[in-house]
């Protein structure tokens, strides 16, 4: 039989089941598809079958979600992987206006948290970031204010990282911007608390050179005694004052103990005014700021540098990558130990064991340990002599109260970073002067800032993980050799360009659409258009709730809802 007569054939029938359509209403013993006639849209629309039906969501990926400075950390890894590596700076500006700083000192919670980890290795977000900062900077990328100059003036006291971040945000929001520090140098806790092997000054130096250049002024040595003084010569005021004094401590000590605390040791270093700690140097302390002054210590001289912790290792505040660091030059660790007594090259110290609660307790065994110095680091404070006695201003266990604007008991005037109640990390900071310009923005412009409602959850059990090559992670070099813990060098390397872009390509897209076409291309039904590379359309009138797509959607992009009757 020709193809003519299959048609032919496939006529003539059709036109018998519209007679016996026709003639036959009512008639319950026909089967439902020839009581139809051809090209009905019953007959043609199959999504009058479903119980379902397919839409595109976007969710809120792990990484995103995770970021204290609020990063859009998916998007700018878009970019990044196309090779667009300007646009993916450009995204991470949005939020952060210093990736190259945050590329070497953030402990990346964004890593912690995703997804792809539990496929083989988490993504090396914080290794991109720096790669994109540091070639903003070789390439002289600037930014310019979004909006136009409002005539407005905020005040910033402490040119930290919250500080600086919220003049960056306020300077592009139009508003004139001055902060007064008073110290010598701007960058806070990241210049005199993060030493140079960490953090080199040329990178500090070049992020927030940009700031100045959008604008922001910087006025040095400049102190502020009471926050009323200043507040009638600005139209608001934010307070982000580090936390530079160290925490004290009772320590008996004989007249020839010589005691110091970390923060001061390590402020003496970045002026210039190295400390002499002599040959045998201990540590007081668990946090990241004591495994600094211990490897700082080396790099100054001494021979031997030990950190006593009342604690198990389990249980250090520090980064765990700090802890390791600080083993590979040498540091030794002295866990479950506290401090009794200090004399001239000797330290009495007591064993420890921890109840049932986790707590240290003493056991009234004593051991002789050789030091020559003794640096304290319990813990940090900021300065809060600016507002102890303006009026309504709350402070409560060392810090600021603010309300949900985070503005103070005095109106018009804000705080953040170090001096309220939160995590002391830099990208902590730098996430609070984000949050406090928008509500000053807002504030300034006569109402409130309410943040936008967040997507769901990107969750794991979404996603389709077998569609995505095992690619192990690229890792960062390290500085080797005799050098590391002798000089300030930078210890941890960044990637070259080939394994940035290689590992902005393992960012597996979760929650969100990548444009890979497969929902496109499973379809049964050809339900789905193609607008664009990436932008698809379901055709409802054709789709019948199969479901096919939304299981074989590698980033879980796609969800099933009841069809709505």
């Amino acid at each position: 039989m020709s193809k003519s007569d299959v048609t032919s054939e496939a006529v003539d029938v059709s036109a018998a089941a519209r007679s016996d359509a026709t003639s036959g209403i009512g008639d319950d013993t026909k089967p439902f598809a020839i009581t139809l006639d051809v090209g009905s849209s019953l007959a043609n629309e199959t999504g009058s079958w479903r119980t379902e039906r397919p839409i595109y969501v976007d969710l809120l990926p792990p990484c995103n979600k995770a970021c204290p400075a609020g990063e859009n950390v998916q998007q700018w890894l878009y970019h990044a992987e196309e090779g667009d590596y300007e646009s993916a700076w450009r995204e991470i500006m949005v939020n952060n206006p210093m990736p190259a700083v945050m590329g070497r000192v953030c402990y990346h919670p964004c890593q912690t948290m995703c997804n792809r980890g539990k496929v083989d290795e988490t993504v090396g977000i914080n290794a991109v970031e720096r790669f994109l900062g540091d070639k903003a900077l070789q390439e002289g990328w600037t930014v310019e204010p979004v909006n136009a100059d409002t005539g407005k003036n905020v005040l910033i006291v402490g040119a930290g990282p919250s500080g600086l971040s919220a003049a960056y945000h306020l300077r592009r929001l139009g508003h004139n911007v001055t902060i007064y520090e008073a110290g010598p140098m701007a960058g806070g806790m990241m210049r005199f608390g993060i030493p140079s092997y960490r953090l080199p000054r040329g990178i500090l130096e070049g992020e927030i050179q940009r700031i100045v250049d959008m604008g922001v002024k910087i006025e040095l040595n400049r102190k502020v005694d009471n926050v009323e003084d200043v507040t009638g010569d600005f139209d608001a005021v934010f307070l982000a004052v580090g936390a530079h004094i160290g925490k004290r401590a009772y320590v008996p000590a004989g007249e020839s103990a010589k005691i110091m605390d970390a923060v001061s040791m390590l402020s003496e270093v970045e002026t210039g005014d190295k400390p002499l700690l002599g040959r045998r140097v201990v540590v007081y302390g668990g946090g990241n700021t004591a495994v600094d002054a211990a490897r700082t210590a080396k790099r100054l001289g001494a021979e031997e540098a030990v950190i006593l912790y009342r604690r198990t290792r389990d249980r250090m505040p520090a980064h765990d990558s700090e802890v390791k660091e600080a083993e590979e030059e040498g540091i030794m660790m002295r866990w479950l130990s506290t401090v009794k007594h200090v004399d001239g090259g000797s330290i009495t110290i007591e064993k420890m064991e921890l109840d049932e609660k986790g707590f240290p307790q003493p056991t009234g065994e004593f051991e002789e340990l050789g030091a020559d110095s003794l640096i304290m680091a319990l813990g940090q404070e900021a300065d809060l002599s600016l507002i102890e006695n303006a009026k309504d201003v709350q402070i409560k266990d060392g810090v600021v109260q603010v309300n949900r604007q985070m503005m103070t008991g005095l109106k018009g005037v804000f705080a953040g970073g170090d001096m309220v109640p939160s995590e002391r990390t830099v990208t902590v900071a730098i996430g609070h002067g984000k949050k406090a310009a928008r509500y000053i923005d807002a504030y300034l412009r006569g109402g409130e800032y309410e943040p936008p409602v967040k997507h769901d959850d990107a969750a794991f059990e979404r996603l389709t993980t077998w569609y995505y090559a095992d690619a192990p992670r690229r890792m960062r070099a390290r500085l080797e050799g005799p050098r590391r813990a002798s000089t300030f060098d930078e210890v941890v390397k960044g990637l070259d360009e080939d394994s940035a872009l290689f590992e902005a390509r393992r960012c597996m897209s979760c929650g969100n659409c990548f444009g890979c076409d497969n929902c496109f291309g499973v379809c049964p039904d050809n339900a789905i258009t193609k607008i664009k590379p990436g932008e698809y359309e379901f055709k409802y009138d054709y789709c019948k709730g199969c479901g096919i797509c939304a299981e074989e959607c590698p980033c879980g992009s796609i969800s099933m809802v009841p069809e709505q009757v």
